[in-house]
């Protein structure tokens, strides 16, 4: 028997899908807006701290990029409330998980950017009478930011499609959206086809939009 396509029990169950689109975005706003704290607070302690802090960030960013995420989620939503005795949802859990994921790749984003920043602009903050602070807050943070965008827009666009990762644990972003029509529909060519143009559709728009952000902001070549 062949297989007939048959889109209508995609678009009466279309509302999970929209509603799992817009879960999928807030998870990645708020993970890489905390990944970015993370990142970027350890890079500047790597950048400018001793031999012993270098050590324990290379050790945790070694340890969170050769482990997976799945195995990441499990722990930290399986394990830690059985390890600590802690309590917390699912959306809380994964959040935790993807910005400490998310940090330890922007750690070396942001050390690489902050060792490229020119000489002769923090040079030029000296000259002016900035103190260290200053220099790292109006010099090299800014200068930092506009080499390290192209890489930034990558590692965002990564992020976002790694919230499909969360359905494992019943968020109900847009993978866990799509599976539950299909368990419910058995529909599983139909609705992994609008689902892949989903995620098309709105990682191509984040996209643009951080390229016109590099456009606008990022350093001319």
């Amino acid at each position: 028997m062949g297989y007939h396509l048959n889109f209508t029990l995609i678009w009466r169950n279309f509302d999970k899908l929209a509603y799992g689109l817009v879960t999928s975005l807030e998870l990645a706003i708020f993970s890489i807006a905390l990944g970015i704290a993370i990142g970027l607070s350890l890079a500047v302690i790597y950048v400018g701290g001793g031999r012993v802090s270098r050590s324990l960030i290379g050790m945790y960013v070694e340890f969170v990029r050769n482990v997976p995420l799945l195995l990441l989620v499990y722990l930290v939503f399986y394990g830690l409330p059985t390890a600590i005795d802690v309590a917390y949802d699912a959306t809380t859990s994964f959040v935790a998980t993807l910005s400490v994921y998310s940090g330890a790749y922007l750690v070396e984003v942001f050390r690489s950017g902050l060792d490229a920043v020119p000489r002769g602009l923090i040079d030029a903050g000296k000259a002016i009478g900035l103190n260290p602070f200053q220099r790292l807050v109006h010099v090299r943070i800014p200068a930092m930011l506009r080499i390290t965008l192209p890489a930034l827009s990558n590692t965002f666009i990564s992020l976002f499609k790694d919230t499909s990762v969360a359905s494992v644990i019943a968020v109900p972003e847009l993978t866990y959206g799509a599976q539950w029509i299909n368990f419910n529909t058995f529909r599983i060519v139909e609705i992994y086809l609008v689902v892949t143009a989903m995620y098309l559709f709105a990682g191509y728009s984040i996209l643009l939009g951080l390229r016109r952000v590099e456009r606008w902001y990022g350093v001319e070549r």
